[in-house]
């Protein structure tokens, strides 16, 4: 294994057959390449990620190779991009055969996730701002693909007007920071005498052009309208999108982690993002359309992962990332089989019911409080402990006090404890993974919690009532305006007979 410990040879390795995968998807754009070729194309995509996960177990710290800033961080985003690219572009040699643009598909998408895990990779800031720019303007061709269907040109120049909007706002921000520290070199920018040269005042001001760089392509309110409405785009393109790419503010945040702590700025996005979590939550549960119950739960776990960040926790918004997409592209590549059926039968709630609530409100209780006692003293922890405990009594009531029987609530106690050490295990590997690599944020201030507190007990307070008081006049105005919020806007929706017509006639299909 000693081959593995030299410095330069992973990374050589790794961008050789990152770029050999590229050609790959630009020979795709030859006509005479017959379209089995695509197997063959996906089968080189593996080389890169197995490249990247060799790198993961066996990097030496932080090593800057060229521009490239490689460490445990960096192999991790890359093996997390190049994963989801080939597992979609495996799941589309099927799913999107014969599409017009079947070979341009394959292509973008290869192109555009390649960017993106050279982002991340990137420790000189013109070059993280080229591979990230290239990243949204192929996200944006990918969602406009198809030109024959007008919902699809009009979200595409929706989306790229407020995709270049947040990409010259980060160049601002970077011009700014590169002219006040005097380096490119992100290491050198994040240096402790770099940042001395930058006034409270600046450093906020950069703090928030960073916000508004992260908010658009995070969809988080409001600009929460572009991913709405892409909704519409082929669901292998809604899964790259809602599990590598939307969720780039926190990793973006967190590579600026040592600019963003400590400063006003994290209120700011606390507020923002509190927000997006309630709103994104309420489009999710009054949606009947399922990719935009998707989109709706999208919303809202940017927003709890731009919270994380504005708490400091930037090693849990990075591990929210990668649960996220991950989660989120599988449930995406199976949106074609969701069905919900419907029991006509009411079970009525059994006695017994109630003591097992009890129970789980117990453990709920003492998982909290251990946890809580068990980590450091701050605001995040503190916000932790009530989700971790408000999720455990959600999780026991369904998987157990509800449960069939005796039979069923024991299935449903091995399902509960099983997925609780999944959980703690992935959570532990990952914050070993990320402990020396990802920046521990100072503190967040005291108002920052307070508010983040008093959110979240008003929203929980607000859908027990909604809940409980159904037929009030308050719940159907906030009821229209979610349904409002998230249905598509009349240039967004063609349901005309003619454009119908033209639609079968062109061969088209909605996916």
């Amino acid at each position: 294994m000693l081959v593995f410990q030299s410095p330069n040879l992973l990374p050589t390795i790794f961008l050789i057959l990152l770029s050999v995968s590229l050609l790959s998807g630009l020979f795709l754009l030859i006509p005479k390449v017959p379209l089995n070729f695509v197997r063959t194309h996906t089968a080189i995509l593996t080389l890169p990620l197995l490249a990247a996960l060799i790198a993961l177990i066996f990097h030496n710290g932080s090593v800057n190779f060229g521009p490239w800033h490689l460490d445990a961080l960096s192999w991790l985003l890359a093996l997390f991009v190049l994963t989801i690219s080939f597992i979609v572009q495996r799941y589309s040699i099927h799913y999107l055969l014969g599409e017009h643009s079947y070979r341009k598909y394959f292509a973008l998408l290869t192109i555009t996730t390649v960017a993106d895990s050279l982002a991340w990779l990137s420790n000189d800031l013109r070059l993280l701002l080229l591979f990230w720019g290239v990243t949204l303007i192929g996200l944006t061709i990918l969602i406009g693909l198809k030109k024959e269907w007008q919902v699809a040109r009009n979200t595409s120049v929706v989306s790229g007007r407020l995709f270049a909007f947040s990409w010259i706002i980060l160049l601002t921000a970077v011009i700014w920071i590169t002219h006040e520290t005097g380096h490119w070199q992100l290491s050198q920018v994040l240096s402790r005498n770099s940042l001395k040269e930058l006034d409270s005042w600046k450093k906020t001001c950069i703090n928030l052009l960073l916000i508004a760089a992260v908010v658009i392509p995070a969809a988080q309110w409001p600009f929460q309208r572009w991913l709405l409405d892409s909704a519409i785009s082929p669901t292998p393109i809604s899964a790259v999108m809602h599990a590598g790419i939307v969720n780039a503010g926190g990793i973006l945040l967190t590579r600026f982690a040592p600019i963003f702590s400590g400063d006003a700025a994290q209120v700011v996005l606390l507020i923002l993002s509190s927000f997006s979590v309630l709103m994104g939550t309420g489009i999710m549960l009054i949606q009947v359309d399922y990719k935009r119950q998707l989109v709706g739960s999208t919303i809202a776990q940017m927003g709890f992962m731009l919270i994380q960040c504005a708490l400091g926790a930037y090693w849990a918004a990075i591990i929210h990332a990668m649960l996220h997409g991950l989660f989120k592209a599988t449930l995406f590549l199976q949106a074609g089989s969701a069905v919900h059926h419907h029991k006509s039968t009411i079970r009525t709630p059994q006695p017994s019911s109630l003591i097992w609530t009890i129970i789980g409100a117990i453990v709920a209780l003492l998982m909290g409080g251990g946890f809580w006692l068990t980590s450091p003293k701050d605001g995040y922890q503190l916000i932790s402990a009530l989700i971790l405990g408000w999720s455990v009594l959600l999780a026991w009531r369904q998987l157990v006090a509800n449960g069939n029987g005796n039979l069923g609530r024991t299935a449903g106690l091995i399902l509960f404890a099983g997925a609780g050490i999944v959980f703690n295990l992935v959570h532990t590997a990952f914050y070993h993974m990320l402990d020396k690599t990802v920046q521990i944020g100072i503190e967040s201030p005291a108002p920052a919690t307070i508010i983040l507190l008093f959110i979240l007990l008003a929203g929980s307070s607000l859908g027990l009532l909604f809940n409980r008081y159904r037929s009030s006049t308050f719940f159907t105005v906030i009821y229209l305006w979610l349904l409002r919020l998230s249905e598509p806007k009349n240039n967004f929706f063609e349901s005309h007979p003619k454009y119908l017509t033209r639609l079968l006639s062109q061969g088209g299909n909605v996916r």
